[in-house]
Protein backbone atom coordinates (compact mmCIF):
# COMPACT_ATOMS: atom_id res chain seq x y z
CA UNK A 1 0.00 0.00 0.00
CA UNK A 2 1.08 3.69 -0.75
CA UNK A 3 -0.56 4.87 2.47
CA UNK A 4 1.86 7.15 4.45
CA UNK A 5 0.74 6.50 8.48
CA UNK A 6 2.33 10.22 9.61
CA UNK A 7 0.75 10.20 13.19
CA UNK A 8 -2.05 7.88 15.29
CA UNK A 9 -4.96 10.22 16.50
CA UNK A 10 -7.01 10.11 19.40
CA UNK A 11 -10.61 8.48 19.52
CA UNK A 12 -13.65 9.96 19.78
CA UNK A 13 -13.78 9.12 23.00
CA UNK A 14 -10.03 10.53 24.04
CA UNK A 15 -11.15 13.60 22.85
CA UNK A 16 -14.15 13.99 24.57
CA UNK A 17 -12.97 13.10 27.72
CA UNK A 18 -10.29 15.78 27.39
CA UNK A 19 -12.21 18.46 25.85
CA UNK A 20 -15.59 17.58 27.69
CA UNK A 21 -19.07 19.34 27.20
CA UNK A 22 -19.90 20.37 30.37
CA UNK A 23 -23.23 19.22 32.37
CA UNK A 24 -24.98 22.71 32.17
CA UNK A 25 -24.35 22.76 28.27
CA UNK A 26 -25.38 19.64 27.64
CA UNK A 27 -28.79 19.90 29.35
CA UNK A 28 -29.35 23.16 27.16
CA UNK A 29 -28.65 21.36 23.73
CA UNK A 30 -31.05 18.87 24.95
CA UNK A 31 -33.79 21.33 24.84
CA UNK A 32 -32.55 22.90 21.89
CA UNK A 33 -32.61 20.03 19.97
CA UNK A 34 -36.01 19.32 21.59
CA UNK A 35 -36.72 22.63 20.16
CA UNK A 36 -35.55 21.91 16.57
CA UNK A 37 -36.66 18.39 16.66
CA UNK A 38 -40.26 20.35 17.15
CA UNK A 39 -40.25 22.06 13.56
CA UNK A 40 -39.84 19.05 11.64
CA UNK A 41 -42.40 17.14 13.19
CA UNK A 42 -44.73 19.81 12.40
CA UNK A 43 -45.28 20.15 16.49
CA UNK A 44 -43.67 24.02 15.97
CA UNK A 45 -44.40 26.37 13.14
CA UNK A 46 -40.95 28.37 13.95
CA UNK A 47 -39.53 28.70 10.49
CA UNK A 48 -35.29 27.58 10.77
CA UNK A 49 -33.05 29.43 9.06
CA UNK A 50 -29.12 27.90 9.19
CA UNK A 51 -27.04 30.90 8.68
CA UNK A 52 -22.93 31.35 8.71
CA UNK A 53 -20.12 31.24 7.41
CA UNK A 54 -19.48 29.08 4.42
CA UNK A 55 -16.57 27.69 6.28
CA UNK A 56 -15.47 28.45 9.59
CA UNK A 57 -11.75 29.69 8.75
CA UNK A 58 -11.04 31.75 12.19
CA UNK A 59 -12.29 31.81 15.24
CA UNK A 60 -12.24 34.76 16.76
CA UNK A 61 -14.15 36.33 13.30
CA UNK A 62 -16.38 33.43 13.31
CA UNK A 63 -16.87 34.30 17.04
CA UNK A 64 -17.88 38.10 16.19
CA UNK A 65 -20.24 37.15 13.87
CA UNK A 66 -22.11 34.70 16.53
CA UNK A 67 -21.91 37.69 18.75
CA UNK A 68 -23.90 39.86 16.21
CA UNK A 69 -26.04 36.76 15.32
CA UNK A 70 -26.98 36.20 19.51
CA UNK A 71 -27.93 40.24 19.21
CA UNK A 72 -30.20 39.91 16.11
CA UNK A 73 -31.61 36.38 17.53
CA UNK A 74 -32.86 37.81 20.80
CA UNK A 75 -35.35 40.16 18.71
CA UNK A 76 -36.84 36.86 16.16
CA UNK A 77 -36.36 33.94 18.83
CA UNK A 78 -40.43 33.84 18.84
CA UNK A 79 -40.76 33.52 15.04
CA UNK A 80 -37.25 32.03 13.77
CA UNK A 81 -34.86 29.27 15.11
CA UNK A 82 -31.44 30.20 14.05
CA UNK A 83 -29.22 27.58 13.77
CA UNK A 84 -25.62 28.90 13.08
CA UNK A 85 -23.25 27.34 10.52
CA UNK A 86 -19.92 26.23 12.02
CA UNK A 87 -18.92 24.49 8.76
CA UNK A 88 -15.53 22.80 9.60
CA UNK A 89 -15.01 20.25 7.44
CA UNK A 90 -14.86 21.78 3.03
CA UNK A 91 -15.82 19.60 0.45
CA UNK A 92 -13.65 20.20 -2.60
CA UNK A 93 -15.20 19.20 -5.91
CA UNK A 94 -11.60 18.44 -7.25
CA UNK A 95 -10.13 17.41 -4.33
CA UNK A 96 -7.77 19.97 -3.61
CA UNK A 97 -7.19 23.85 -1.89
CA UNK A 98 -8.21 24.51 1.80
CA UNK A 99 -10.51 21.58 3.14
CA UNK A 100 -11.72 23.59 6.37
CA UNK A 101 -10.69 23.70 10.23
CA UNK A 102 -10.39 20.14 10.57
CA UNK A 103 -7.41 20.06 8.27
CA UNK A 104 -5.93 23.47 8.48
CA UNK A 105 -6.89 25.10 11.94
CA UNK A 106 -4.48 27.94 10.39
CA UNK A 107 -5.37 28.22 6.55
CA UNK A 108 -2.00 29.39 5.36
CA UNK A 109 0.15 26.45 7.55
CA UNK A 110 0.18 22.65 6.48
CA UNK A 111 -2.43 20.50 7.69
CA UNK A 112 -2.50 19.01 11.38
CA UNK A 113 -5.31 16.83 11.86
CA UNK A 114 -4.91 16.55 15.96
CA UNK A 115 -5.04 20.24 15.91
CA UNK A 116 -7.79 20.24 13.78
CA UNK A 117 -9.81 17.90 15.61
CA UNK A 118 -9.03 19.45 19.21
CA UNK A 119 -10.11 23.34 17.13
CA UNK A 120 -12.90 22.32 16.17
CA UNK A 121 -14.59 20.90 19.17
CA UNK A 122 -13.56 23.68 21.01
CA UNK A 123 -14.99 26.27 18.56
CA UNK A 124 -18.66 24.26 18.64
CA UNK A 125 -18.38 24.59 22.64
CA UNK A 126 -17.31 28.24 22.06
CA UNK A 127 -20.39 28.85 20.64
CA UNK A 128 -22.55 26.99 22.75
CA UNK A 129 -21.41 28.54 25.62
CA UNK A 130 -20.52 32.27 25.13
CA UNK A 131 -23.71 32.49 22.41
CA UNK A 132 -26.28 30.03 23.31
CA UNK A 133 -26.57 28.48 20.21
CA UNK A 134 -26.06 25.22 19.22
CA UNK A 135 -24.59 24.40 15.92
CA UNK A 136 -24.92 23.01 12.35
CA UNK A 137 -22.13 21.37 10.41
CA UNK A 138 -21.33 19.32 7.25
CA UNK A 139 -20.99 15.45 8.11
CA UNK A 140 -17.89 15.18 5.27
CA UNK A 141 -16.24 12.24 7.00
CA UNK A 142 -18.50 9.99 8.67
CA UNK A 143 -15.93 8.08 10.73
CA UNK A 144 -15.65 11.55 11.85
CA UNK A 145 -19.35 12.08 13.23
CA UNK A 146 -18.21 10.75 16.83
CA UNK A 147 -15.49 13.66 17.63
CA UNK A 148 -19.04 16.18 17.16
CA UNK A 149 -21.88 13.85 18.00
CA UNK A 150 -22.72 15.91 21.30
CA UNK A 151 -22.38 18.85 20.60
CA UNK A 152 -24.22 19.22 17.18
CA UNK A 153 -27.94 20.01 16.62
CA UNK A 154 -28.04 19.84 12.70
CA UNK A 155 -25.88 17.97 9.99
CA UNK A 156 -26.17 18.15 6.24
CA UNK A 157 -25.38 15.79 3.76
CA UNK A 158 -23.43 17.17 1.04
CA UNK A 159 -24.26 16.93 -2.92
CA UNK A 160 -21.38 14.91 -3.16
CA UNK A 161 -21.73 12.66 -0.19
CA UNK A 162 -25.46 11.97 -0.57
CA UNK A 163 -25.23 8.87 -2.82
CA UNK A 164 -22.29 7.61 -0.69
CA UNK A 165 -24.22 4.72 1.75
CA UNK A 166 -21.67 5.02 4.86
CA UNK A 167 -23.45 8.20 5.00
CA UNK A 168 -27.16 7.12 4.68
CA UNK A 169 -26.02 4.55 7.52
CA UNK A 170 -24.12 6.77 9.47
CA UNK A 171 -26.92 9.33 9.61
CA UNK A 172 -29.44 6.63 10.19
CA UNK A 173 -28.37 6.81 13.86
CA UNK A 174 -27.72 10.54 14.60
CA UNK A 175 -30.57 11.71 16.65
CA UNK A 176 -30.83 15.17 15.52
CA UNK A 177 -32.39 16.16 12.34
CA UNK A 178 -29.91 15.34 9.24
CA UNK A 179 -30.58 17.05 5.90
CA UNK A 180 -29.75 15.44 2.57
CA UNK A 181 -28.81 17.37 -0.30
CA UNK A 182 -29.74 16.57 -3.61
CA UNK A 183 -27.00 15.50 -5.80
CA UNK A 184 -25.08 18.30 -8.34
CA UNK A 185 -27.25 16.15 -10.98
CA UNK A 186 -30.22 17.07 -9.68
CA UNK A 187 -31.75 14.05 -9.56
CA UNK A 188 -34.52 13.94 -6.81
CA UNK A 189 -35.04 10.43 -6.09
CA UNK A 190 -31.01 9.90 -5.27
CA UNK A 191 -31.65 12.65 -2.45
CA UNK A 192 -35.33 10.75 -1.51
CA UNK A 193 -33.11 7.53 -1.42
CA UNK A 194 -30.79 8.75 0.79
CA UNK A 195 -34.00 10.07 3.10
CA UNK A 196 -35.48 6.90 3.33
CA UNK A 197 -32.13 4.77 3.66
CA UNK A 198 -31.41 7.27 6.65
CA UNK A 199 -34.74 6.78 8.43
CA UNK A 200 -35.14 3.49 8.47
CA UNK A 201 -32.21 1.07 11.02
CA UNK A 202 -29.35 -0.82 9.99
CA UNK A 203 -26.68 -2.89 10.52
CA UNK A 204 -22.97 -2.34 9.32
CA UNK A 205 -19.81 -1.72 10.51
CA UNK A 206 -18.39 1.58 11.70
CA UNK A 207 -14.96 2.43 13.04
CA UNK A 208 -14.08 -1.34 13.45
CA UNK A 209 -17.39 -2.16 15.08
CA UNK A 210 -20.33 -3.87 13.98
CA UNK A 211 -23.17 -1.47 15.21
CA UNK A 212 -26.71 -1.09 15.08
CA UNK A 213 -28.99 1.73 14.29
CA UNK A 214 -32.97 2.37 14.57
CA UNK A 215 -33.15 5.00 11.95
CA UNK A 216 -33.96 8.70 12.41
CA UNK A 217 -37.23 9.97 11.63
CA UNK A 218 -35.92 13.52 11.14
CA UNK A 219 -34.02 13.45 8.06
CA UNK A 220 -35.03 15.58 5.37
CA UNK A 221 -34.23 17.16 2.50
CA UNK A 222 -32.31 20.06 0.55
CA UNK A 223 -32.89 21.36 -2.62
CA UNK A 224 -29.57 23.50 -3.21
CA UNK A 225 -30.05 23.38 -7.13
CA UNK A 226 -28.08 21.19 -9.84
CA UNK A 227 -25.82 21.46 -12.60
CA UNK A 228 -26.53 20.81 -16.15
CA UNK A 229 -24.36 18.26 -18.12
CA UNK A 230 -23.33 21.64 -20.13
CA UNK A 231 -22.20 23.30 -16.57
CA UNK A 232 -24.50 25.57 -16.04
CA UNK A 233 -26.39 26.02 -12.82
CA UNK A 234 -29.97 25.10 -12.34
CA UNK A 235 -32.16 26.15 -9.79
CA UNK A 236 -34.99 24.41 -8.10
CA UNK A 237 -36.33 26.80 -5.39
CA UNK A 238 -39.11 28.43 -7.58
CA UNK A 239 -42.57 26.93 -6.71
CA UNK A 240 -43.15 24.43 -9.17
CA UNK A 241 -39.84 22.36 -7.80
CA UNK A 242 -41.47 22.58 -4.20
CA UNK A 243 -44.55 21.30 -5.83
CA UNK A 244 -42.96 18.25 -7.68
CA UNK A 245 -41.07 17.53 -4.60
CA UNK A 246 -43.76 17.11 -2.09
CA UNK A 247 -45.49 15.30 -4.70
CA UNK A 248 -42.67 12.98 -4.78
CA UNK A 249 -42.71 12.80 -0.76
CA UNK A 250 -46.01 11.69 -0.71
CA UNK A 251 -45.56 8.88 -3.02
CA UNK A 252 -42.93 7.47 -1.05
CA UNK A 253 -43.10 5.71 2.64
CA UNK A 254 -41.13 8.82 4.15
CA UNK A 255 -41.64 10.15 8.11
CA UNK A 256 -42.15 13.95 8.39
CA UNK A 257 -42.02 15.19 5.10
CA UNK A 258 -39.93 18.22 5.13
CA UNK A 259 -37.51 20.47 2.92
CA UNK A 260 -34.50 22.87 3.34
CA UNK A 261 -33.76 25.00 0.60
CA UNK A 262 -30.42 26.08 0.40
CA UNK A 263 -30.16 29.83 -0.90
CA UNK A 264 -26.75 29.58 -2.07
CA UNK A 265 -24.76 27.07 -4.62
CA UNK A 266 -26.46 26.21 -8.01
CA UNK A 267 -29.64 27.94 -6.38
CA UNK A 268 -27.56 31.36 -7.03
CA UNK A 269 -25.20 30.20 -9.26
CA UNK A 270 -22.46 31.57 -6.39
CA UNK A 271 -24.30 35.21 -6.97
CA UNK A 272 -23.85 35.49 -3.37
CA UNK A 273 -26.07 38.67 -3.58
CA UNK A 274 -28.94 36.25 -4.77
CA UNK A 275 -29.58 34.83 -1.71
CA UNK A 276 -31.99 37.64 -0.78
CA UNK A 277 -34.23 37.31 -3.50
CA UNK A 278 -34.33 33.86 -3.45
CA UNK A 279 -35.14 33.40 0.39
CA UNK A 280 -38.48 36.05 -0.36
CA UNK A 281 -39.58 34.07 -3.24
CA UNK A 282 -39.40 30.52 -1.00
CA UNK A 283 -41.34 32.61 1.80
CA UNK A 284 -43.55 33.73 -1.27
CA UNK A 285 -44.21 30.71 -2.27
CA UNK A 286 -44.89 29.08 1.34
CA UNK A 287 -48.10 32.14 1.40
CA UNK A 288 -49.41 30.66 -1.78
CA UNK A 289 -50.14 27.02 -0.48
CA UNK A 290 -50.73 25.45 2.72
CA UNK A 291 -48.90 22.33 1.70
CA UNK A 292 -46.04 24.22 0.95
CA UNK A 293 -45.73 26.21 4.04
CA UNK A 294 -46.05 23.43 6.29
CA UNK A 295 -43.01 21.62 3.79
CA UNK A 296 -40.47 23.80 3.52
CA UNK A 297 -39.39 24.27 7.22
CA UNK A 298 -36.78 26.41 6.53
CA UNK A 299 -33.41 27.70 4.43
CA UNK A 300 -29.52 28.00 3.79
CA UNK A 301 -27.70 31.07 3.78
CA UNK A 302 -24.09 31.76 3.58
CA UNK A 303 -23.49 34.98 5.66
CA UNK A 304 -20.07 36.18 7.29
CA UNK A 305 -19.17 40.27 8.35
CA UNK A 306 -17.87 41.34 4.93
CA UNK A 307 -19.80 40.24 1.55
CA UNK A 308 -18.03 38.28 -1.86
CA UNK A 309 -14.98 36.42 -1.14
CA UNK A 310 -10.73 36.19 -1.04
CA UNK A 311 -8.23 34.14 -1.63
CA UNK A 312 -6.39 32.84 1.05
CA UNK A 313 -3.40 35.15 1.97
CA UNK A 314 -5.83 38.27 1.42
CA UNK A 315 -6.11 39.08 5.59
CA UNK A 316 -9.31 40.50 4.88
CA UNK A 317 -11.07 39.90 8.13
CA UNK A 318 -14.28 38.42 8.07
CA UNK A 319 -14.39 37.83 4.46
CA UNK A 320 -14.77 34.11 3.33
CA UNK A 321 -11.97 31.86 2.00
CA UNK A 322 -14.28 29.56 0.44
CA UNK A 323 -18.02 30.55 -1.68
CA UNK A 324 -18.79 33.77 -1.85
CA UNK A 325 -21.08 35.04 1.21
CA UNK A 326 -23.46 37.22 1.78
CA UNK A 327 -21.93 40.70 4.30
CA UNK A 328 -23.49 40.92 7.67
CA UNK A 329 -25.81 44.29 7.31
CA UNK A 330 -27.39 42.42 4.25
CA UNK A 331 -28.12 39.33 6.12
CA UNK A 332 -28.89 41.04 9.57
CA UNK A 333 -32.05 43.18 7.60
CA UNK A 334 -32.64 39.52 6.14
CA UNK A 335 -33.19 38.17 9.18
CA UNK A 336 -35.91 40.28 9.98
CA UNK A 337 -37.25 40.42 6.94
CA UNK A 338 -37.99 36.76 7.01
CA UNK A 339 -39.09 37.11 10.35
CA UNK A 340 -41.48 39.65 9.82
CA UNK A 341 -42.83 37.52 6.49
CA UNK A 342 -43.36 34.11 8.77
Amino acid sequence: MSFIYKSLLPTPEEIRAEFPLKPELAEMKAEKDKEIAAVFTGDSDKFVVIIGPCSADREDAVCEYMGRLARVNEKVKDKLLIIPRVYTNKPRTTGGGYKGMLHQPDPEKKPNMYEGLVAIRKLHMRVIQDYGFTTADEMLYPENLSYLSDVLSYIAIGARSVENQQHRLASSGVDVPVGMKNPTSGDLSVMLNAVYAAQHGHDFIFRTWEVETKGNPLTHSILRGAVSKHGQCLPNYHYEDLELLYSLYQERDLKNPACIVDANHSNSNKRYEEQVRIVKEVLHSRRHSREIHDFIKGVMVESYLEPGSQKIGEHIYGKSITDPCLGWEESEQLLYDIADSV
